[in-house]
């Protein structure tokens, strides 16, 4: 996941520069200069909000099966005895 979100947000923040530069009409070689450094920027950004989500999403999972399963076996439990 972590990965996923790098590379998408890498790649706008390449782009948005790129066309910030165009629309400025600034020389190529400053906007290419600036689009890799948000490029570099971003990507980083997006590995750290990825990997985030990606702990985020484990750790709910990982709650939520424990719950069913301490349910499942309390309820075996008091079928059990009954």
């Amino acid at each position: 996941m972590a990965q996923i979100y790098s590379g998408i947000l890498g790649l706008v923040a390449f782009l948005t520069t790129l066309a910030r530069g165009w629309i400025h009409r600034s020389d190529v070689e400053s906007i290419l200069w600036a689009a890799w450094l948000n490029l570099l920027l971003f990507s980083m950004i997006g590995l750290l909000i990825g990997w985030i989500a990606g702990w985020i999403v484990a750790d709910s999972v990982s709650t939520r099966l424990a719950a069913e399963l301490s349910a499942k076996a309390e309820g075996a439990r008091t079928k059990a005895e009954g």
